[in-house]
């Protein structure tokens, strides 16, 4: 099947869904975050009565508003590539894939579109109690959408609960439960939302910091600055016990992942974490040279996070691909031995079948059964194929953990400089405040990235490859729409930054 493969064409549906989901990925987590961030104001402003709250609240929830609506958009086209440009996935998959998306279009988002509205226009048309638990039930409605998308994700990084049908060729589901509480998906999931809640804060700081630099709306500013230092201190704890869970979770069930965000070729014992590292580009799995032309490392610090051991074992790049016997570890090489056995029994299955002869369809799905956790690796050219790109991997964490290390001391100033009363006079924080917002998008996209740029050449983790999920399309079809769309959000983009920065201008409405 795979010596039929346009390459072309999947790498033309690659860049198209990587392109919508890091578009996309710009409105999402603001969205996420900002709810909480809303929710929290409008409490404030319910407690203590006060005016100067209540067009706090308003302004943030404009912002907001117009973000949310972007976010909708690039979404929707989002779910529309699974059946243009995955449809052989979407037919395989549908049965358990569909389930988490039909859930959020019915239950999450019609939960954060009716209650949208009263937060929206409910100024004054709905008692105040009523108003504040609409917020609050936003914010609810907004985080349980992410729920079942990441539990849609978490499933094709750890594919739980579903089993392969050999007369349908399809994979169903047999445990709902367990693909909703898919420790991947958890994990995901915590990780996720925790960091939108960071990114949310890191936004509310740049605004009031450029209105502070600009000797504007300094009161609102203030109160801004002070809420989203404490909240975003508190997500910055959150993320790294999340990350160091997902970083945990990735260890268990996706190895070769781990291996290509530290850039460890060869697997050892008390393996050593990178704090710092420039990657030797010309390195190449399986030979002999030196995979860092720099690096600073952590003693055993990546066994312990990986295995919860110091001492433990860590698999290198070389050792899933080539096999360990001494750790007992199957490579790549040996699994695409026993996957394109499984291809072929199920070959001889349907063969036999279609004869009506019982005793030949019986053997062969025997043959099947033994070697079906493997299949994915049938439809690989070499082992090295299931490398997925060490570079790109490696830089995007990096830079991610570089970033959320970084951003709780960037709280923990605005949030002493407003404890002193000081914060006017530190002009070079609210500076570097004011651009505070596109580091958090970096971070965001980085994280992206390393999610699923790293579990390349996967669809569904190790039993479908990208190549066989793809729609049997033309490149050249494939490639016009990656620039209707490229231009289409780059239009919505400039649409929202161009909203975004008038209602800026214009501020909050007076007290």
């Amino acid at each position: 099947m795979i010596e039929n493969v346009d390459l072309s064409t999947v790498n033309w549906a690659r860049a198209q869904f990587a392109m919508t989901a890091l578009y996309h990925w710009i409105f999402v987590p603001l969205t996420l975050g900002m709810t909480w961030l809303i929710a929290f104001f409008h409490t404030i402003y319910i407690k203590t009565g006060s005016e100067e709250w209540k067009h706090l609240t308003k302004f943030w929830m404009r912002l907001f508003g117009i973000n949310f609506a972007i976010g909708v958009a690039t979404g929707i086209i989002l779910e529309f590539e699974f059946g243009t440009n995955w449809s052989n996935y979407s037919w395989m998959v549908g049965d358990i894939f569909g389930a988490p998306l039909a859930i959020e279009g019915i239950f999450a988002f019609f939960c954060e579109a009716t209650f949208f509205a009263v937060m929206f226009f409910g100024w004054n048309r709905v008692s105040k109690r009523f108003h504040l638990f609409s917020t609050w039930m936003v914010a609810v409605g907004s985080n349980l959408s992410a729920v079942w998308i990441l539990v849609a994700n978490g499933w094709m990084q750890h594919p739980v609960g579903q089993a392969f049908n050999p007369d349908s060729a399809r994979f169903e589901m047999q445990n709902f439960a367990d693909v909703v509480f898919n420790p991947v998906a958890v994990s995901k999931f915590t990780h996720a939302t925790s960091s939108a809640m960071l990114y949310s804060a890191l936004f509310v700081i740049s605004i009031s910091s450029w209105y502070l630099l600009k000797g504007r709306h300094e009161k609102m500013a203030k109160r801004s600055i002070m809420v989203a230092s404490i909240f975003g201190l508190f997500a910055s704890g959150f993320v790294a016990f999340t990350g160091d869970e997902s970083a945990y979770e990735v260890a268990r069930h996706q190895p070769m992942k781990l291996a290509a965000m530290e850039g460890l070729y060869q697997g050892e014992k008390g393996a050593d974490l990178i704090g710092f590292g420039v990657l030797n580009s010309a390195k190449k799995v399986g030979d002999d040279q030196e995979p860092f032309s720099f690096v600073v490392k952590v003693p055993g610090l990546l066994s312990l996070l990986a295995n919860r051991s110091i001492g433990s074992f860590v698999p290198g790049l070389e050792d899933l691909v080539y096999g360990n016997s001494e750790e007992n570890i199957m490579g790549s090489k040996e699994k695409m031995v026993k996957g394109k056995m499984a291809l072929t029994q199920l070959e001889l299955y349907k063969k036999a079948k279609e004869a009506g002869d019982e005793a030949g369809a019986t053997t062969a799905l025997a043959g099947f059964e033994r070697n079906k956790d493997y299949m994915g690796y049938g439809f690989l050219e070499k082992p090295e194929d299931a490398v997925p790109p060490v570079g790109l991997t490696f830089n995007a964490f990096h830079i991610m953990i570089a970033l959320g290390t970084f951003f709780p001391l960037v709280f923990l100033g605005f949030l002493f400089f407003s404890l002193q009363g000081t914060l006017l006079k530190q002009r070079w924080l609210l500076a570097g405040g004011a651009v505070m917002f596109f580091f958090g998008m970096i971070a965001q996209m980085t994280g992206w990235i390393v999610a699923e740029v790293g579990r390349q050449p996967w669809a569904i983790q190790e039993l479908l490859p990208v190549t066989v999920a793809r729609t049997n399309l033309p490149a050249g079809s494939v490639a016009t729409t990656f620039f209707l769309f490229l231009a289409l959000f780059t239009v919505l983009l400039i649409a929202e930054i161009s909203i975004m920065l008038k209602q800026i201008s214009l501020g909050p409405e007076k007290a």
